[in-house]
């Protein structure tokens, strides 16, 4: 052994006693190591080690959520016969909701906020500092959901299991703002990568939603939490668990105008899911009952739909798969449909029906107290509306419909015009599919309904209420970063004030000992009468031809607007721009004055905060 490994063993043996003899938290010996080569690596080799390692953990639990739902689903579908299903249909869905509600309240204390709006919350409001709780919470709620049959997706439960893992390796760490915000968004690439067995499309759901407004220019640790988390997927899961499909027609670009179709239905149908989800939210918010009778509602209608119609039952990606193979008859003998008997009539209905109901029972799920996502149901339905659409072409007598081009396509419009992510849908299709030759008629499709979505909503309906009050980050990023200052630390308290009937000599001692600029004049209560500006009164105050007629009164200007103390800093910067005023008062709802904020200590601040989020 040479020297310098003897210097950096006896290095690594010092710093190992120091952190056990005076860590406030007696950490485990692998924490020893990590923080041991915290110290020694560079920020960039650190990250990557960090990426790697947030990115298996976030791939073991999204391979872990997946199987225990998959095998789940396994027994009711393929071991029992559709008669007796039927008991499942009634008793699992109903109980899923109850318990996972019961779960919530009872185990981890009524802390039910999910899916990616909270994350994109911790992002801008709390420093990218997720719960430890979250680490785990989200398995065990969207597990039991799911896998009783609720009519909704794993993949946000993953994402945000994932930002949560991230986020607690960087909390423990020490890690900045910035990195702990590439390390949450990591985590969540992981967990969306190992769900799809799509790192491309893992990148893309952080680029283009999580980190939406965020500048960052140092993004290897999310390729490698990407590639970790689909290479355990890989691994780990068996080929029937993946979201993948092998059945697919070449491209021709003859069938374009069936893609322009296909893209504008997709636009319609997204409109239609998050109509639906609305209404649905808005229902169990408003209607006055307790959160269990909310929960057995849902349970209860989720039940129904289930029994009705059994692809309604879990995430539904069966069905699709059954769908591109060519084994409809199946999914349609394992439902009452199969006593009608298997005709072309027929089958249009069925699926046009899973389409318009996928966005219901997902609604409900996710609403009435259940766990989980918009993913599956939106890829559902897609599949669903392409697969409906391929065969009213068949049987309007065109020949040559790309069955499971349409199935395939569908489902990455459906999911970009409901989660407003064109880029996240086309490479995951594009991976799940080994559908490379499909880009064509997947960008097609997927912009199409995505400007469609748009038009009726600029903002994802998801997150329209906290972008509205400023909770999350959005493209402008400039709004961001203002967003972030609060009032309350902008205003300069260490001000010069006057009464409104003070005499001349008063006001001419404050300007002799003063160091402030302005002055603002309040009456007996403290509430704003108007301001005076040093520069104006100086020439009057050494002029003895109009001294003695000086009064407070005559000497004041009312400020052309005044700041609320509940105001926002955007609508602050707001005022500043249109007064041109480089310092404006502040004061209370009843008029009470309290300080002025300058434009100066804005964009100080601004500056500190642009320096802060920029990497």
């Amino acid at each position: 052994m040479n020297k310098s490994s003897v210097k950096k063993f006896y290095n690594f043996l010092k710093f190992r006693r120091d952190f056990t003899r005076y860590s406030l938290n007696k950490a485990r010996s692998y924490e020893i190591v990590l923080f041991w080569l915290k110290n020694v690596l560079t920020r960039s080799q650190f990250l990557i080690l960090s990426g790697i390692l947030v990115g298996t953990t976030c791939g073991l639990a999204g391979v872990l959520l997946k199987s225990l739902v998959h095998y789940i689903h396994y027994v009711i579908t393929y071991k029992v016969h559709f008669e007796e299903q039927i008991l499942f249909y009634v008793l699992f869905p109903f109980l899923g909701i109850v318990i996972t509600t019961l779960v919530v309240i009872f185990i981890f204390k009524g802390q039910d906020k999910k899916g990616i709006p909270v994350i994109l919350y911790e992002i801008a409001q709390n420093s990218s500092v997720v719960s430890s709780v979250k680490m785990y919470s989200q398995i065990v709620q969207s597990a039991i959901t799911v896998g009783l049959g609720g009519s909704a997706g794993l993949e946000s439960p993953i994402a945000v299991t994932g930002a949560a893992i991230g986020s607690n390796f960087a909390q423990t760490y020490k890690l900045d703002y910035r990195e702990r915000t590439l390390l949450l968004a990591a985590g969540a690439t992981a967990g969306i990568a190992s769900a799809f067995n799509a790192p491309i499309a893992g990148m893309m759901f952080a680029f283009e939603i999580l980190l939406t407004g965020v500048v960052f220019s140092d993004f290897i640790p999310l390729v490698v939490s990407a590639v970790c988390g689909s290479l355990i997927s890989k691994v780990l899961l068996k080929e029937d668990v993946l979201f993948q499909f092998k059945t697919r027609n070449p491209f021709d670009y003859h069938n374009i105008p069936y893609y322009l179709v296909l893209g504008i239905l997709c636009g319609l149908y997204a409109r239609y899911f998050v109509l639906i989800a609305r209404y649905v939210d808005q229902f169990f918010h408003n209607i006055k009952i307790t959160r269990i009778q909310k929960a057995m509602l849902g349970g209860a209608i989720l039940s129904v739909l289930c029994v009705l119609y059994p692809p309604l039952f879990g995430e539904g990606y069966d069905t699709i798969k059954a769908i591109t193979n060519g084994q409809i008859h199946t999914v349609i003998e394992n439902s009452f449909f199969g006593f009608i008997g298997y005709r072309e009539w027929v089958v249009v209905v069925f699926v046009i029906v899973i389409c318009l109901l996928k966005a219901f029972s997902a609604s409900i799920t996710i609403f009435s107290g259940g766990n989980g996502g918009n993913f599956a149901p939106s890829l559902v339905a897609g599949g669903s509306l392409g697969y409906a659409f391929a065969l009213l072409c068949v049987q309007a007598g065109i020949s040559d419909v790309p069955v499971n081009n349409l199935v395939i396509v569908g489902m990455a419009g459906v999911m970009s015009g409901v989660l407003y992510a064109p880029l996240t849908a086309i490479f995951l299709i594009a991976e799940s599919t080994s559908g490379y030759d499909l880009f064509i008629p997947l960008m097609l499709v997927s912009v199409i309904s995505f400007l469609m979505a748009k038009w009726f909503s600029p903002i994802s309906p998801d997150l329209q209420k906290l972008a509205g009050e400023g909770k999350i980050f959005t493209r402008e990023h400039d709004r961001n970063l203002l967003s972030l200052l609060q009032i309350l630390d902008l205003i300069d308290k260490d001000i010069q004030t006057i009464q409104v009937n003070a005499g001349r000599d008063e006001l001419a001692e404050l300007v002799r000992t003063g160091k402030r600029n302005m002055i603002a004049v309040v009456d007996e209560n403290k509430r704003l009468a108007g301001i005076i500006s040093m520069d104006d009164i100086r020439p009057l105050l050494f002029n003895p031809e109009v001294y003695d007629m000086l009064k407070v009164s005559s000497l004041m200007k009312v400020p052309t607007t005044v700041i609320s103390d509940f105001d926002s800093v955007v609508s602050v910067v707001k005022k500043f721009d249109e007064t041109g005023a480089w310092n404006l008062p502040v004061v209370k709802v009843s008029g009470e004055f309290v300080g002025f904020i300058s434009k100066s200590g804005v964009l100080n601040s601004y500056r500190q905060l642009l320096r802060a989020h920029s990497g």
